[in-house]
C-alpha cells in the first residue's frame, strides 16, 4: 500500500503504540496530545519499544509530535483517536477534527467499548467515520476490530482493512456497532462468570486464573471457541449448554462483589490488592511474564 499520512490523536498508552506500528511500516505519522508531558515523551517511548523489540529504531524519525490539533490533522489521509474513554470528549474532538481535514479523510476511534454510532453522530460526513479497536500493547497484539456504523461507506471499511493488513495487523470487520464490539464482549462475559465463581464461594481468585491458564487457555491461541464446538460436535455442545447455561451468572449489571472491591479501595495493582493481593515484585513479575509471552508469540507469527 502507498505511504499514507497518519494522524494519531492521543500520545498515551495506546496512541504512541499505534503511531509506532504505522511508522515502522513506513507511514509518516503526526501525533497530537493536549498534555505536553505525554507528547514530549512520545518519541522516547517509541524508540525504547523499537529497540526492545529489535525493530528498526530509525522508524521513530517518521513520527512528528504536534501540539496543535489543527496542524496535526490538516494533511492527514487517516486520523485515529486514542484518548480517554470519555464519550463527550471523543464527540467534541471529532467535531473539531472534521473542520480541518479533507472530505475523504477517514476518521477512526480506538474506543474499547463505546458504540461508534454514539461517538460519530455529530459529524457532517459520517460515511467516512468508523471504529478501529486496537489491543494493548498495540505493537504486540495483532488484532484490530474495524467497526462500521449504519452510515459508514463500504469503501471506508475496505480502505481501513487494507491499511491495517498492510502494516502487519489482523483486521476483522465487525458488521454491527454494539457496545464492546466482539473481543470485549467475549472477554467480559468470561470475567463476569469468573467474578461470580469467587463471589459465591465456589473457588478463590487464584483458582479461577489457574483453571483458565492450565486448561482451555492453553489452546485458545490456536483453537477458537466455535472451532472447538465444531471439533467436539454441536450435539455435545448443545447437551452441555442445556445443563450448564441455566447455572451461569446472567446478572445484567456489574457484580456487587466488584462494586465492593472498588468502594473499599481494592483497585488491583494500583492499590496492591484487588481480587488478589499484589506486592510490587509480583506486579513487575507478572507484567514481565505477559510481555515476554507476547514477544514470543510475535516472533512465532513472523
Amino acid at each position: 500500500m502507498a505511504k499514507a499520512r497518519i494522524a494519531v490523536i492521543g500520545a498515551g498508552l495506546m496512541g504512541h503504540g499505534i503511531a509506532q506500528v504505522f511508522a515502522l511500516a513506513g507511514h509518516d505519522v503526526t501525533i497530537y496530545d493536549s498534555i505536553a508531558a505525554s507528547l514530549d515523551s512520545a518519541k522516547a517511548r517509541i524508540l525504547t519499544n523499537l529497540k526492545d523489540l529489535g525493530d528498526d529504531p530509525s522508524a521513530v524519525e517518521r513520527v512528528t509530535p504536534q501540539g496543535d490539533l489543527t496542524v496535526a490533522v490538516r494533511d492527514a489521509d487517516y486520523v485515529v483517536e486514542a484518548v480517554l474513554e470519555d464519550l463527550a470528549l471523543k464527540q467534541k474532538l471529532f467535531v473539531e477534527i472534521e473542520q480541518h481535514v479533507r472530505p475523504d479523510t477517514i476518521l477512526a476511534s480506538n474506543t474499547s467499548v463505546i458504540p461508534i454510532t454514539d461517538i460519530m453522530r455529530g459529524l457532517d460526513r459520517r460515511d467516512r467515520a468508523l471504529g478501529t479497536h486496537w489491543w494493548n500493547p498495540p505493537f504486540l497484539v495483532p488484532l484490530v476490530e474495524v467497526i462500521g456504523t449504519e452510515w459508514t461507506a463500504p469503501g471506508a471499511i475496505d480502505q481501513t482493512m487494507k491499511l491495517h493488513s498492510a502494516v502487519g495487523k489482523t483486521p476483522v470487520h465487525v458488521k454491527k456497532d454494539v457496545p464492546g464490539f466482539v473481543g470485549n464482549r467475549l472477554q467480559h462475559a468470561l470475567w463476569r462468570e469468573a467474578i461470580s465463581l469467587v463471589e459465591h464461594g465456589i473457588c478463590d481468585a487464584e483458582t479461577v486464573d489457574t483453571v483458565i491458564k492450565a486448561a482451555f487457555g492453553r489452546r485458545l491461541a490456536v483453537l477458537g471457541p466455535l472451532e472447538n464446538a465444531d471439533l467436539v460436535g454441536t450435539d455435545l455442545t448443545l447437551a452441555i449448554h442445556k445443563t450448564v447455561l441455566p447455572a451461569i451468572d446472567s446478572t445484567p449489571g456489574p457484580s456487587p462483589y466488584l462494586d465492593k472491591l472498588v468502594a473499599t479501595g481494592k483497585l488491583g495493582f494500583k492499590s496492591g490488592e484487588g481480587f488478589r493481593k499484589w506486592t510490587p515484585e509480583q506486579q513487575a513479575a507478572l507484567r514481565a511474564k505477559v510481555m515476554q509471552h507476547l514477544k514470543k508469540a510475535r516472533e512465532s507469527d513472523a
